[in-house]
């Protein structure tokens, strides 16, 4: 099953939401709609969902075109950031109301949610209600709720951002693991590059209404192709042409960059030598499983990261080199 989206377009008044976005996206891919607040994404889901109308362009699953098909008939799981469970409903009739309003047997009814909550590892808390639950486990049983009836597609509007960093990382993993067994076309928003770096086969990096690049995690973070998206996929370093022939010629390869390129090489592919010269540390920052280093270099300043713990102290003089290979130059624009 192929979602397509062509040319979508969406205005509020003199604001535009979407400015002819299209893509492509099959079974069984996890694509994060990644983005800053404002740009777009969740007007897109919302869509997609038949919760709003395009003013203009395509959206269709397979052959069927969605913008004639109203949100309750288009059969799709949907899961909020907020949790959105019925507070007088117990943990397995949430997870089967969907079910219930489809007319669905009991009997079928009961297997479903069994089966779920086994997927969602919470089967001995089928008979307590949404206020006896953690915010994760919650979202575990509003994610079960919304696969019940076995959806052609399964949106996710932000389901993470409510929760602490611990319990964000680990509902991660259980939800890719389980969009991974059911084989769903699966298309999440998230402002989180982290997020979608580990979950998506595909990401689709979005900017004022528009799409700034798509692919892959590893496409979008290791080959950006325009500073946005250079910036918003992580920490880089931003190196003008001129600075690079002067200071860093190896990363030109052999070829002069493109009118309006600039090189963007990622902290982690710098090495600093203890026993150089040419650069100073300026700042030192231990962050568990790295070290960050801000460093005065002559071309301005750059961002290290090193694995670990580092031996490396502000006012060391050192020197610098650069992996030519993992430089990308992107449009500086």
């Amino acid at each position: 099953m192929q979602l397509q989206i062509r040319n979508l377009r969406k205005a509020y008044g003199a604001t535009i939401a979407l400015d002819g976005v299209s893509f492509t996206a099959s079974a069984p891919q996890f694509v994060c709609l990644l983005g800053p607040s404002g740009c777009g994404k969740t007007t897109l889901l919302r869509m997609i969902a038949g919760l709003a109308q395009p003013d203009g362009g395509e959206l269709r699953l397979g052959t069927q075109d969605l913008t004639l098909v109203p949100a309750r008939r288009r059969g799709f799981g949907i899961v909020f950031q907020s949790y959105s469970l019925f507070p007088n409903m117990t943990v397995a009739q949430n997870i089967g109301y969907g079910l219930r309003i489809r007319g669905d047997a009991p009997e079928r009814i009961k297997a479903r949610v069994g089966i779920l909550l086994d997927m969602i590892r919470l089967p001995q808390l089928a008979d307590r209600y949404p206020w006896q639950l953690s915010g994760g486990q919650q979202q575990r049983v509003a994610l079960a709720r919304a696969l019940a009836p076995e959806p052609k597609l399964l949106l996710l509007d932000e389901p993470l951002s409510a929760l602490d960093a611990k319990v964000r990382t680990e509902l991660r993993t259980e939800i890719r693991s389980l969009q991974q067994q059911l084989g769903i076309l699966t298309l999440m928003v998230t402002h989180d590059q982290e997020e979608a770096l580990t979950l998506a086969d595909r990401i689709v990096c979005m900017r004022q209404g528009a799409i700034a690049q798509a692919g892959t995690p590893e496409e979008l973070y290791s080959r950006p192709t325009n500073r946005f998206v250079a910036d918003f996929m992580g920490l880089s370093n931003m190196i003008a042409p001129e600075i690079v022939r002067r200071l860093a010629p190896h990363l030109l390869d052999g070829d002069a960059p493109e009118a309006d390129r600039i090189a963007c090489v990622r902290p982690e592919d710098i090495r600093l030598d203890a026993s150089g010269t040419g650069a100073r540390i300026q700042q030192v920052q231990f962050l568990g499983n790295l070290s960050r280093l801000r460093v005065d270099w002559p071309g301005g300043e750059l961002i290290v990261e090193e694995t670990g713990y580092t031996q490396l102290r502000p006012g060391m003089e050192v020197g610098v080199a650069f992996k030519a290979d993992r430089c990308a130059w992107v449009s500086a624009s």
